[in-house]
């Protein structure tokens, strides 16, 4: 995970608009986007910076605060730097919407997975896919893929570990909400019921702390935190991704109509090479860590 952080990202708002959108799905049909995200019988008419946003003619994204790195930069996700900040620009700008026609709020996790009308017309903010917080809300194309790993304090006995066998002893720590929790109580299975923190902010001082052992996190978000915030701790592990491996998607209104129009936009900076190139530049010195198994 790299710790450098650009002057500047992707010319993104210049990508052809026109031709990413012209898929978008049309009224009375459903994009792929749409039925993957669980949206049902949701329409939507794609036309470049005219979508049924909250605010006419403005586009309005979530993510949580703090916003750490390096998905954002600064704790600010407004200046286009860090892997998210940098994608939510470049879903925009394919959406027809430039940068000053952009507004961020402030959405908790919790709260922007929870059923309930939303405030904003797309969350990011590392949010896995998954059938369960489908019930509650709809998931763009993942924009994504991720890994979770476990990160310990140097010379500890979880910082040995070399097997999930390893540390099913040991006391380990995640955020409220999240797959890296799902990850301790699903993949571990660890013999101490783990900590459960409001923040990542919160885990970390109680792994400085010694109130846990361990913390399970994605991969470049612990590569971060080893390196920047917590340079006495050290990556033990990764563990191997599912089958269709997690990914990260963009979070909507259940069933609404923008879901599909999202979706194509993702899938074009995918086809486009835009989201392996914002991959490369903000996440590329994540390097690889040994396979938990």
């Amino acid at each position: 995970m790299s710790l450098r952080k650009p002057a500047a990202v992707l010319p993104v708002a210049a990508l052809a608009l026109a031709a990413a959108l012209s898929g978008c799905a049309p009224q009375g049909a459903k994009s792929d986007g749409a039925a993957a995200s669980g949206a049902t019988g949701a329409t939507a008419s794609c036309a470049p910076g005219a979508l049924a946003t909250r605010t006419a003619g403005k586009l309005t994204v979530g993510t949580d605060k703090p916003a750490y790195d390096p998905w954002f930069s600064e704790d600010k996700p407004e200046n286009g730097k860090g892997f998210e900040s940098a994608v939510a620009y470049a879903v925009a700008g394919k959406l027809g919407y430039p940068q000053d026609k952009v507004g961020w709020v402030v959405a908790p996790f919790g709260k922007a997975t929870s059923p309930g009308a939303k405030d904003f017309d797309f969350d990011i903010n590392q949010v896995s896919i998954s059938d369960e917080r489908k019930q509650a809300v709809d998931f763009s194309s993942g924009y994504y893929t991720v890994r979770q790993a476990v990160i310990a304090l140097k010379g500890s006995k979880a910082a040995g570990a070399r097997s999930i066998a390893d540390l099913k002893g040991a006391k380990l720590g995640a955020q409220i909400g999240t797959t890296s929790l799902e990850t301790i109580t699903g993949t571990i299975k660890p013999s101490t019921q783990p900590a459960v923190y409001d923040s990542n902010d919160l885990a970390k001082a109680a792994l400085k702390n010694g109130q846990v052992e361990a913390l399970v996190v994605d991969l470049p978000t612990a590569f971060y935190i080893t390196g920047a915030e917590v340079p006495e701790a050290q990556v033990v592990g990764q563990f191997a991704s599912a089958a269709q491996g997690e990914q990260f998607g963009l979070v909507l209104d259940k069933g609404s109509t923008l879901t599909p129009c999202v979706s194509q936009a993702v899938d074009a900076l995918r086809a486009d090479g835009t989201l392996a190139a914002l991959e490369k530049q903000w996440l590329s010195d994540a390097v690889s860590a040994p396979v938990l198994k």
